[in-house]
């Protein structure tokens, strides 16, 4: 067993040590892309350097009831990274400190780590201005001891965001699995049941939208309102926003892309569809991401390539805002996808 999960771990690691020299070269037979860091440059905004702390996004560890086709942070039942609750507390000493407005709680499915709902309760108590879940939906249906999540939430006010591929079932199977799409409608019922979602309602429920294949969201507000008509016309299900993000090329995403032979073309896409506009707001210049083990990030999507904050404060045991705040972003050929279109970030689109 314990050969098994060293063998696992090495080949995470070479993958993605793979991914690096992928996003780092950007050279194809049929020419080269032009570099990250020279669009900043051209736009005068390199080095690029972060703003005043406002979103403390923190990843409770990798275990997840699903295997999306998806997913970048390659979440799924066999991972058995997740966050202690000494980390935890960590966490919430930060968030004291530095007055940040929002914490964001990910995984996996970071309602299956043991000390999440410790974690909740104890963060409450702080008076986070927004405090968000991101929820896959199923959790909440995949064993009775999560049936009562919806009523927890409400209690503690939480902001859920939840992934949803598509109002149908066959897209949305496709990307995250047979039968997701049935649970994921009963979990937008039960949410819905206690007044998530509903107009007027200060429970919000937000729903996020990741592209199937290899290529770029359409216009947000396009999607939220066929979104919209066609959960409240099947289902009568209501929610509040749709998010759009962009699939970045890392993990399983950048898998389908080299098995499928797109890895090419999405990247000439994504430099192809460069707004100069979306920098100024991408989400690595008000945001930190935690790793489940404490170490800290500029986004979700470095943690997952294992690109570490540049500061001689690298872990939340010796956080310290001011060095934070002086430090420059880590960046690559996978913040294309920021800065794509409308650009995208946990939030949905930037402008």
């Amino acid at each position: 067993m314990l050969l098994k999960s060293l063998k696992k771990r090495e080949n995470e690691l070479a993958n993605t040590k793979r991914q690096l020299e992928l996003l780092s070269k950007g050279v194809f037979e049929t020419g080269e892309l032009p570099k990250f860091s020279a669009q900043l440059e051209t736009l005068k905004q390199f080095p690029l350097k972060p703003k005043t702390l406002e979103i403390l996004q923190i990843n409770v560890g990798y275990m997840c009831n699903q295997v999306c086709a998806h997913c970048h942070v390659d979440a799924g039942p066999d991972r058995k990274e997740i966050m202690t609750r000494e980390t935890m507390q960590q966490c919430l000493d930060v968030i004291k400190k530095t007055g940040a407005h929002t914490l964001d709680l990910t995984g996996g499915a970071p309602e299956m780590n043991p000390d999440f709902r410790w974690f909740v309760e104890e963060a409450t108590k702080i008076g986070v201005k927004d405090f968000i879940v991101r929820s896959n939906l199923t959790i909440i249906t995949a064993n009775k001891k999560y049936y009562d999540l919806p009523e927890f939430f409400k209690k503690h006010q939480i902001h859920v965001i939840s992934s949803m591929p598509h109002w149908t079932k066959g897209k949305t199977d496709k990307q995250r699995g047979d039968g997701v799409f049935k649970a994921s409608i009963k979990a937008l019922t039960m949410l819905n049941a206690v007044g998530y979602g509903m107009p007027g309602s200060g429970l919000k429920l937000d729903l996020v939208y990741n592209p199937s294949g290899a290529f770029l969201p359409g216009d947000q507000g396009a999607l939220e309102s066929d979104f919209k008509k066609a959960l409240l016309s099947d289902f009568n299900i209501q929610f509040h926003q749709l998010f759009s993000i962009t699939n970045l090329p890392i993990s399983r995403f950048l898998d389908y892309l080299i098995a499928s032979d797109n890895y090419e073309d999405y990247m000439y896409s994504l430099v192809e569809a460069f707004n100069p506009a979306a920098v100024e707001n991408v989400m690595c210049t008000n945001t930190l991401s935690v790793s489940w083990d404490g170490w800290l990030y500029d986004c979700d999507f470095n943690q997952m390539l294992g690109l570490k904050v540049n500061s001689s404060v690298q872990h939340i045991t010796n956080f310290n805002k001011e060095a934070l705040e002086n430090r420059i972003i880590c960046i690559s050929q996978h913040c294309y996808g920021c800065t794509a279109g409308a650009g995208s970030s946990c939030q949905g689109t930037v402008t």
